[in-house]
């Protein structure tokens, strides 16, 4: 039993047995969606009228839904949005008493009020100093009482709000503008609020306020089923919470989907989504007709005036100027700020238009007209396959207009054009991303990459395989399985289908099955390790796919949100590719075991046998821009902070050290340990050191000092220091969020064919000294851990750790595998 059925079966019935049949009533699975909201507003206004009426209201008073309630679209727990209206010739005491005997009653069940009493010039005066007033008033429904006093007011409002659409159009606009950016834009969040959120329900309502005044009307193909599926998403919201809320939370998602009889959570997002997007289309189509037209309207009266009210002929109304009309491309014109069609444009001959008209659009940086855009849509059928060489550059063109091309490409996708000349994006459209590290839907992003890599394109010697592949890398997670495996089939149709020969097809296709090969080998391998290099290369193939991939993973990671990219992770590819780009020009790679330890390595390990004790530094490392500024030539760009001890070798230096790490905020990306052999003869005792190099960040705040650092580590070391405590006791004090629930971690033996060391690969929820916990498990397992590196994305953990047996070498298939189980379960 909800929430919502508890309080209302225990609460007092009231006049007509309201409540009981309200509960009924919202309960009736036979009657949902717009009739059950008809159907509410309809008993919620025999109701109040009875209120109204019991109470002997004095002549001149009128009860008056408004807003949401006034276009009877009261969802289960809406508020009841009431205005008493009087004509003010009722004693006040009267009117005052007169409310009361409607405000308590509905109180008294618990229902959400929004009330106000006012006369006609008190409401028309409130309306003209608050903008959201005004709005509800636009809406005004007479419940009871004199009908004719709300008539009146509904005209002299709607005249008001005509005649004030110069000034109250633009704070409106701003209005939203504000809205926008406080609460984001719904068909891209995961846990959206539908009133508020850009192409929400409070956006479907401006857009009704804007055609009122007649300046400018949306496009209505689609708009009202739209509103629809978003009122019926929140009455299910608020059926399975039994709350007044608009934010569809991820934990409410599968209820909501099942009271909808949807078949999941992803289903209902992709609804709500497609939704939302039909709404935000028409929110910036009108938009933009409203600034034309006011536009227009401001400069009309000056242009009179300049020419004495008359027009150079001497007719009165014959100044006015002509419209220019600026060729654009074949077919393709300017118009008062937006691309049109020629007057000689025939779509239904000429296939290529749309493409044409749409890169045409993105390179000049404007809008392609709403007009303009149905008619292609009209007339277009598909292009031939392959495609002609036009389209394909037409389509090049379009993808490296930067951002320009996103709102040219939404409006082909509003009309349907991209699904006919990319059958496969229907897959994608509107697809929602569960991982908190991405930004955008499927389809968005994939656009958002094509942006990116538009900025990109000097890097390489083919940008049109770039910005294509770019389009096309994450195609496939509109399939089962690895999205990369069904996306370079998709990316090889696709690619045959828009023109491109045989080796650019099989870039293209090499391009998206390793889109996620550079960043990852990079993050998660140990790149001084041969086998790894090797293993990119025989994947690449060429220096030119190399090439072309370095700048994807970049388009890529810059396109998916904030904590994709960094500057180390920039610096970590940038290595790899280096590497991989030398064994693909014949050169082999460096023995890392007959390197020799660096200056700095071999300082701190003598102090450190010396004094028995660790030995740190903490420096910060940079490295030199990619795009140097040659006004600055030696600035350098941050890449992290290195951490370098050297301490005599013992057991439990790992999660001594992690640990340390974690009580001090500080993130680990990566850990390289090697055990270093002084040369004889420098007086400083005897036996190996351990030198391990870390690569750390703090998580907030400055770095901590280094002798603060040491003295934990010499605590941690000694016993003194009790380190899963403490990460225990901070753990309580953050609990995780209600309603939540991480997967369980995984552990894997992964296929590296190194030569140095076995390889593990641990995915888990990221968590305060989740290194040191792997570090003690190994250290039980008595295994040597050779690196680690640490890649995490959001909530997520992937850290990868090199292993050996104590005498270094690799360990046996059947000891691996039973070493990732004993890691498993001792991180369960």
């Amino acid at each position: 039993m909800t929430s919502l059925e508890v309080s209302e079966e225990t609460e007092d019935s009231g006049p007509g047995g309201y409540a009981a049949a309200r509960l009924h009533l919202l309960h009736e699975k036979e009657r949902s969606g717009p009739p059950r909201r008809t159907a509410l507003s309809r008993l919620t206004d025999d109701w109040l009228a009875g209120l109204f009426t019991a109470a002997a209201p004095p002549r001149g008073t009128a009860l008056v839904a408004v807003g949401g309630y006034g276009r009877a679209e009261l969802s289960p727990r809406s508020d009841l949005d009431l205005l008493l209206l009087h004509d003010g010739t009722a004693d006040k005491a009267a009117v005052a008493a007169l409310a009361d005997r409607i405000w308590y009653p509905v109180w008294d069940l618990g229902l959400a009020l929004d009330h106000s009493v006012r006369t006609p010039a008190e409401a028309r005066a409130t309306a003209v100093d608050d903008l959201k007033v005004h709005l509800g008033l636009l809406d005004a429904r007479p419940l009871a009482g004199d009908h004719g006093l709300v008539a009146a007011l509904r005209t002299t409002v709607l005249a008001d709000w005509r005649n004030q659409a110069p000034k109250r159009l633009p704070e409106l606009h701003e209005l939203c503008r504000e809205r926008a950016e406080r609460t984001g834009e719904l068909q891209f969040l995961l846990e959206p609020d539908l009133k508020e959120a850009r192409g929400g329900l409070r956006d479907a309502q401006v857009l009704r306020a804007v055609a009122a005044t007649w300046v400018a009307d949306a496009p209505r193909e689609g708009l009202d089923g739209a509103r629809r599926r978003l009122l019926d998403a929140r009455d299910a919201l608020h059926l399975t919470t039994g709350r007044a809320t608009d934010r569809l939370a991820l934990q409410e998602q599968d209820a909501v989907a099942r009271e909808l009889g949807l078949l999941d959570a992803d289903t209902l997002l992709r609804e709500v989504y497609e939704a939302a997007r039909t709404i935000s289309y028409a929110t910036d189509v009108t938009w933009r007709e409203v600034n034309r037209v006011l536009k227009a309207r401001s400069t009309r009266p000056r242009l009179r005036t300049l020419l004495g009210g008359r027009g150079a002929s001497g007719r009165a109304g014959a100044g006015k100027p002509p419209v220019e009309r600026t060729p654009l491309a074949e077919g393709v014109v300017e118009m008062d700020g937006e691309v049109v069609l020629a007057r000689t444009a025939r779509p239904e001959r000429d296939p290529v238009l749309p493409l044409r008209a749409a890169a045409a659009a993105a390179q000049s940086a404007l809008p392609i007209s709403l007009h303009a855009v149905r008619r292609l849509a009209a007339a277009a059928k598909p292009l031939p396959v392959p495609w002609p060489a036009e389209a394909r550059e037409e389509l090049v063109t379009l993808l490296g207009a930067g951002e320009a091309t996103v709102p040219v490409w939404e409006a082909l996708e509003a009309e349907g054009l991209i699904t006919l000349f990319l059958p496969d994006w229907e897959r994608v459209r509107c697809r929602p991303q569960r991982n908190p590290v991405h930004t955008w839907t499927v389809d968005r992003h994939l656009v958002e990459t094509a942006v990116r890599a538009s900025s990109l394109t000097r890097r390489v010697g083919r940008p049109d395989l770039l910005l294509v592949a770019a389009l096309l890398h994450d195609i496939g997670k509109g399939w089962p399985g690895d999205h990369s495996v069904a996306g370079e089939t998709i990316a090889r149709d696709l690619a045959t289908r828009i023109g491109f020969d045989r080796t650019d097809v099989t870039t293209i296709a090499t391009a998206v099955r390793h889109h996620l090969l550079l960043v990852e080998t990079a993050t998660r391998r140990d790149l001084d390790d041969p086998a790894t290099v090797r293993s990119v290369a025989t994947a690449v193939g060429t220096v030119g796919t190399l090439e072309l991939l370095h700048a994807l993973t970049e388009a890529d990671a810059l396109a998916t949100g904030p904590a994709a990219w960094s500057s180390w992770r920039a610096s970590l590819v940038a290595d790899l590719v280096k590497r991989v780009a030398g064994v693909l020009a014949g050169e082999t790679p460096p023995d890392p075991e007959a390197a020799a330890p660096s200056a700095e390595q071999e300082r701190l390990a003598i102090e450190a046998l010396r004094t028995g004790d660790p030995v740190l530094t903490l420096r910060a490392r940079t490295e030199p821009p990619a795009d140097p500024d040659p006004a600055d030539p030696d600035r350098a760009e941050p890449i992290g902070v290195e951490l370098v001890i050297a301490l005599p070798d013992r057991p439990g230096v790992l999660p001594a050290v992690a640990g340390v790490l974690a009580l001090h905020r500080l993130t680990v990306r990566a850990a390289d340990l090697r055990a270093v052999e002084l040369p004889t003869g420098l007086g400083t005792g005897s036996g190996p050191v351990l030198v391990l190099d870390w690569r750390v960040a703090a998580e907030y705040g400055s770095l901590p000092e280094a002798a603060r650092l040491r003295a934990d580590l010499v605590r941690a070391l000694d016993g003194s220091l009790d380190i899963p405590a403490r990460l225990a006791e901070r753990e309580a004090a953050y609990p995780r969020r209600r309603g939540l629930t991480a997967p369980p971690p995984r552990v894997t033996v992964a296929a590296a064919d190194s030569r140095l060391a076995t390889v593990i690969e641990v995915r888990a929820q990221d968590a305060p000294g989740l290194l040191h916990r792997i570090g003690r498990a190994l250290e039980g397992a008595e295994v040597r851990v050779r690196s680690a590196h640490v890649s995490t994305l959001g909530a997520n953990a992937v850290d990868t750790l090199y292993v050996t047996r104590p005498d270094g070498t690799l360990l046996p298939d059947e000891e691996a595998i039973d070493l990732a189980r004993t890691l498993e379960a001792a991180l369960r």
